[in-house]
């Protein structure tokens, strides 16, 4: 039996200071990468937000982040770490041995070859007439390697989608219409919700199959975009903001020397989203914004009373949006398979290690101080919390 994921406390065993919610500085979002079993991360990044007082108001997510963000806002606040302690409870693979920690690398190959052979329960299951051969006829809907039936009816089961459709908190997830290769945002300010959303979101292929929705079939978002904190750029109207970004894939690494370190690199590359130069193009445009309303302030009434003057400062912003980044980190023994590793140790370190960084991040409040009066996106990288990262 899958051992239950435990309660984290405070290091120093006190009561942590639940946060003044005035203390931040506009609408609190929680923007969740895709990346499988490292998603547990994110799980520990909400537990802290949630222990300091803090709830998001958004919660755009894409494939595992789809499904922590429907958990997060399928249920009330006094059930939602319940909620995400349960679903990743029951995908954890015990340990081979019947114990943790004896031999991890072999744990970690048992865990691996036991997904790929049987799937998660309560996730998803081989679908064996894949394997017959490439050419045979599945069908739109089942052309997958494994069936993510079990999966619906868990969410089904654990996610309350009339109180998603509440709005409190809004949540977006990011899918990848197929025909089209176009990213849509599904996003319940302006539409339902329903099972069939989360799952488009974390249709990863080839080895889940796509999720029909208004007779269209759409993939996992990550393949196009696994980074959405685009949402909230492109929101409108724009609000000030303080964005939890919470990544799985290390945008930074080092040069691989194997062919083991090149399939791991690689992936990390791949799902980082190119998250950097994304955030470097919003800065530059968002310092244009507070660009234009600078100039407006210089320009007498009757300038401004002129249609096309007021018809280009539409283009201005006042808004401030500070990007926090956490980022989860690579455990020993990982490799390109880590996205599958759903062994006890994997999700538990994970767990941990995303509730101490944003622990450490909480206490430091890098939102506040003095800042560029141009600027409208400020990112703060938490390079320096890796040190964290052995839990």
């Amino acid at each position: 039996m899958n051992r239950p994921i435990e309660r984290l406390e405070a290091k120093d065993g006190s009561q942590r200071r639940r946060s003044d919610r005035s203390d931040l500085p506009g609408q609190i979002v929680l923007v969740l990468q895709g990346g499988g079993a490292l998603g547990s991360y994110q799980a520990g990044v909400y537990q802290a937000l949630q222990e300091a007082g803090i709830e998001p108001e958004w919660i755009i997510g894409t494939s595992i982040g789809a499904i922590n963000a429907s958990l997060i806002a399928g249920n009330e606040p006094q059930r939602r770490l319940e909620r995400l302690r349960e679903f990743w409870s029951r995908v954890q693979r015990a340990p081979a041995w019947g114990f943790e920690g004896a031999f991890p690398a072999l744990d970690g190959r048992w865990s691996h070859w036991s997904t790929l052979t049987q799937g998660i329960p309560g996730f998803f299951t081989p679908n064996l007439l894949a394997h017959v051969g490439d050419a045979f006829p599945l069908g739109a809907d089942r052309a997958g390697y494994y069936s993510t039936a079990p999966l619906e009816h868990t969410l089904a089961e654990m996610v309350n989608f009339d109180l998603v459709n509440q709005g409190r908190p809004r949540l977006s997830v990011g899918a990848a219409h197929v025909r089209t290769s176009q990213m849509r945002y599904f996003d319940s300010r302006d539409g339902r919700i329903d099972v069939r959303h989360i799952m488009a979101s974390a249709a990863l292929p080839p080895a889940f199959p796509p999720v029909r929705i208004d007779g269209e079939l759409y993939w996992d978002g990550g393949i196009l975009s696994n980074t959405p904190t685009e949402a909230v750029f492109d929101d409108n109207p724009r609000r000030d903001s303080v964005i939890f970004s919470v990544h799985l894939w290390n945008p930074i690494g080092p040069e691989p020397t194997t062919m083991a370190d090149v399939l791991n690199r690689h992936k990390d590359v791949q799902y980082s989203s190119r998250i950097a130069s994304q955030i470097a193009r919003h800065q530059q445009t968002h310092r244009l914004r507070h660009v234009i309303n600078e100039l407006a302030s210089k320009l007498s009434e009757s300038e401004h009373s002129n249609p096309e003057v007021r018809e280009l400062l539409g283009y201005g912003c006042q808004t401030r949006m500070h990007v926090v980044q956490l980022l989860a980190p690579q455990l020993d023994h990982d490799d390109h398979t880590k996205d599958i590793d759903f062994s006890q140790a994997g999700i538990r370190r994970r767990w941990e290690a995303g509730y101490a960084h944003t622990n450490a991040v909480l206490a430091r409040k890098p939102w506040e101080g003095q800042f560029d009066p141009l600027s409208g996106v400020i990112l703060h990288v938490a390079r320096d919390l890796t040190a964290l990262a052995a839990v």
